[in-house]
């Protein structure tokens, strides 16, 4: 036997298998590069690029359509590649309602949608609290906690998170000065107004702006440790007219007074020098504060940008009145909405590049960043736009009713005529999921169980699952 002979065919065979697995790899490499720029082959086996929709919802395992299609394959929690364009997504389940929305698909880019929400149909219902008395009511960030507040100075903090609900009453009487004491009285009486009431990011403190007649009054209670809370007027000895939560416990805050932008650090009960003067609107995130501001040696106004510790600011944007500002971050890019009278502009942080403008129907009063920096929600009274980071789209319509809140961390209720009614933050999927709700106190969807509102006296409880 020739051995040469056979070992050269044996080195050509590795050579030629080791060839073609290299070729394979570089191959699969090239098509992977590919699918995932969002290349794809359609229908008609064409080369094209696509986009990739993520999708979630509550509950999980809800039935997708896309464009009228139905495959047993697609169900929440997902990802689906598309074409690019426009696609209607609906999304149902066996003794739910639906959800749909239409939706415009980037070359490659990523779509997400993570807030859908189903209702049980048949929901379950608990008469759990009796709120008589009860003047003001608040929900902290997460849903999890209501303090409901009384006539007296003795107020009840509930923790909604169990089967059974938890309470504890909290003494405010040394917190406020709108207190009094009746001579047949055994604890004191609160007369004061709650104009606003805002949770720190941890629920462990609720800042209370009370409407004092001449002043606001802010006091800042901790519902954990109530002997540790704070009237931040006398305490101070200044009147604010605004103040904003630094950090999630409140150890620090941004207040403005008289113009004057400051620092307080709540724990060393001190406060700062004037950060900025001339200050008419202000937002934070992190270490950073954008700020619109009257210009001391024009009659103009300026949009500003500084970092808490810095003592030199940047003036980014010139403006002929005063405008309100919001900073937030979406993704891994931050950026500054300018609301000016009726024009929305977004611009990037880092270089103060505009990257889209919007005009709308009315004058915003209010800025609110939604969660994660998804969406910006701009309103005055129930009129409603919202800014969707997600499609760069602002959608403006109308809350029914004359008050609206956030019943999750997406979705707003208001309540007309008794009736509890929901949308999405885009305005979207409107529905009406429960009858005989009060629309003087809010309501709140607890740890994905449970809905919760108030009607006749009465704390309701509706499951959201199957009992």
């Amino acid at each position: 036997m020739d051995f040469d002979k056979i070992k050269r065919r044996q080195s050509l065979k590795v050579i030629i298998s080791e060839a073609i697995m290299v070729l394979a790899v570089i191959i699969t490499v090239i098509v992977l590069a590919f699918v995932v720029s969002g290349y794809w082959l359609n229908s008609d086996f064409k080369i094209e690029r696509q986009g990739l929709l993520q999708i979630s919802s509550f509950p999980t395992g809800a039935d997708v359509e896309i464009d009228g299609s139905v495959s047993w394959l697609q169900k929440t929690n997902t990802s689906k590649v598309l074409s690019s364009g426009e696609h209607t997504v609906a999304l149902s389940k066996e003794n739910y309602d639906s959800w749909s929305k239409t939706i415009n698909i980037s070359e490659g880019l990523l779509y997400r949608i993570n807030y859908p929400r189903l209702f049980l149909k048949n929901r379950s219902l608990e008469n759990i609290y009796d709120t008589a008395g009860t003047i003001y009511a608040t929900f902290s960030p997460n849903h999890e906690t209501l303090l409901l507040v009384n006539e007296t100075t003795e107020w009840t903090l509930i923790n909604l998170n169990n089967d059974t609900l938890e309470s504890k009453k909290l003494d405010v009487s040394k917190y406020f000065s709108t207190v009094s004491l009746a001579d047949d009285a055994t604890i004191g009486l609160f007369t004061g107004k709650i104009s606003e009431a805002i949770w720190d990011r941890d629920g462990t403190h609720i800042l209370f702006a009370i409407d004092a007649g001449d002043y606001i009054e802010w006091s800042l209670i901790d519902v954990k440790n109530v002997t540790s809370s704070l009237n931040l007027t006398k305490e101070f000895g200044v009147n604010f007219d605004n103040i904003k939560i630094l950090d999630n416990s409140s150890n620090n805050l941004l207040v403005l007074q008289d113009g004057n932008l400051r620092k307080v650090d709540v724990s060393g009960k001190s406060i700062s020098a004037v950060l900025v003067d001339g200050v008419m609107d202000y937002d934070y995130y992190n270490n950073e504060v954008v700020f619109s501001a009257k210009n001391n040696d024009a009659d103009d106004y300026y949009i500003g940008l500084t970092r808490l510790g810095d003592e030199k600011y940047t003036e980014l944007l010139t403006t002929a009145s005063p405008a309100k500002v919001a900073i937030s971050k979406f993704y891994d890019d931050k950026y500054i909405s300018v609301l000016l009278n009726n024009e929305i502009s977004l611009y990037k942080k880092d270089n103060f590049e505009k990257i889209s403008s919007h005009e709308i129907n009315f004058n915003p009063e209010i800025i609110k960043v939604g969660h994660d920096g998804e969406f910006i929600v701009f309103y005055a009274g129930n009129n409603i736009a919202t800014l969707d980071m997600e499609s760069s789209s602002v959608s403006e319509w109308q809350a029914e009713g004359d008050t609206f809140g956030w019943v999750d961390q997406y979705m707003i209720y208001s309540v007309a005529d008794g009736e509890l009614i929901v949308y999405d933050f885009d305005g979207l999927n409107r529905r009406i999921i429960s009858k005989n709700v009060s629309a003087r106190f809010p309501a709140s969807i607890t740890n994905d169980k449970w809905l919760y509102y108030f009607s006749n006296d009465n704390l309701i409880r509706e499951w959201l699952i199957p009992r």
